[in-house]
C-alpha cells in the first residue's frame, strides 16, 4: 500500500561507479514523497549531492493497487527525463519488490536505459539495485543505494 509506505521524508547514500549518468562518487541526499490524489497519484522531489554537483528529480508517480503495477515520470535537473513502468511483487513473509523498466532517453550524446527493483525491506527503508544500459548495451550494475525512512518527519 504506497499510502502506508512511501509518503514522508526519506535519506539515501548511493556509491556510482563512472558512467554515461556522470563520474564516480558517493551521491547523498533526501526524496519526500506526498500525496496528489491518495491511493492513485504521488509526487517525489529528490534533492542530492555528487561528484557532479547538486541535482534535482522529480517524479509523478501512478499507482494501480488493484493490478500491482506503478508507472512514474522522472525528470532530473542534469538535463533527462524518462518514464518507467513497474510490477509489485511480494511474498508470504512480506517482503515486496518493485521492478521498474524505463524507456529510453538521450544523454550527453548516449541513449541510455534505467532499470530500477526496488525491494521494501522494512518500514523504514528500502534497497535499490539499479542497472543502467548504454546504447543499447548490456545492462550494468550502477549501485545499490539505501534510503532511510525519517520516522519523525511529518507526512502529507
Amino acid at each position: 500500500n504506497f499510502d502506508d509506505y512511501f509518503p514522508g521524508k526519506w535519506t539515501f547514500d548511493w556509491d556510482t561507479p563512472e558512467g554515461a549518468l556522470g563520474p564516480s562518487g558517493h551521491i547523498q541526499g533526501t526524496t519526500i514523497y506526498k500525496a496528489i490524489d491518495a491511493g492513485k497519484f504521488y509526487e517525489a522531489v529528490t534533492q542530492a549531492t555528487g561528484p557532479g554537483g547538486a541535482f534535482t528529480l522529480r517524479e509523478t508517480i501512478a499507482y494501480q493497487k488493484e493490478n500491482k503495477t506503478l508507472a512514474r515520470h522522472v525528470t532530473d535537473s542534469r538535463g533527462f527525463s524518462f518514464l518507467q513502468a513497474g510490477t509489485i511483487g511480494g511474498d508470504l513473509g512480506g517482503l515486496y519488490t518493485i521492478y521498474f523498466d524505463g524507456s529510453p532517453f538521450v544523454y550527453n550524446g548516449k541513449t541510455v536505459r534505467i532499470k530500477h527493483a526496488m525491494r521494501m525491506l522494512s518500514p523504514l527503508n528500502y534497497k535499490v539495485a539499479t542497472t543502467v544500459s548504454v546504447n543499447g548495451g548490456p545492462f550494468t550494475n550502477y549501485g545499490n543505494p539505501w534510503w532511510k525512512k525519517d520516522p519523525s518527519a511529518v507526512r502529507d
